[in-house]
């Protein structure tokens, strides 16, 4: 692979994994997750985003190595899977913001978090430094995933 291809291929894997990170970005917080009853550990607002912007910068080289590697038709499912999770990780936003359904949005984060275990132990295979990048992610997003039920269970609202 020529050095201006994989350079591409950089570029490319970075842009789809921003676009995700954007999509989501649609969806913010707004009034109503600040009127939310949030667990003593709930993070700052303001480190979200820096998260996210690393988080995004190693999802992107983890996919470049194995598709530099492997290709893509040669990646088997791992490629494939990791646009799925990109995918589902912006469906969360959705949920949890735009429709302010924490419920949802905790099913489908374990969900997701399932698809990024996937991915990582399929990314390991091919390329285990690809694995080890996603293991940040994977963390972060099993933080957001107990946060999520926190946020959910604190806010409860009693029915009729």
């Amino acid at each position: 692979m020529t050095s201006a291809r994989s350079s591409l291929g950089l570029a490319g894997w970075l842009v789809v994994s921003f676009a995700a990170g954007w999509i989501g970005s649609r969806y913010m917080p707004g009034a109503w997750y600040a009127a939310l009853t949030k667990p003593a550990w709930t993070p700052p607002s303001s480190v979200f985003g820096p998260v996210w912007t690393v988080l995004y910068i190693l999802m992107a080289v983890a996919a470049w190595l194995v598709w530099r590697r492997t290709g893509f038709t040669g990646s088997g499912l791992a490629l494939p899977l990791f646009l799925a999770q990109l995918a589902l990780n912006a469906l969360w936003s959705y949920l949890f913001f735009g429709i302010h359904r924490p419920d949802l949005a905790f099913l489908e984060i374990v969900v997701l978090w399932a698809v990024i275990l996937w991915v990582m132990l399929l990314f390991w295979r091919k390329v285990p430094l690809a694995g080890v990048l996603i293991l940040p992610y994977l963390a972060w997003v099993g933080f957001a995933a107990c946060l999520n039920f926190a946020l959910w269970q604190l806010n409860l609202r009693p029915t009729a």
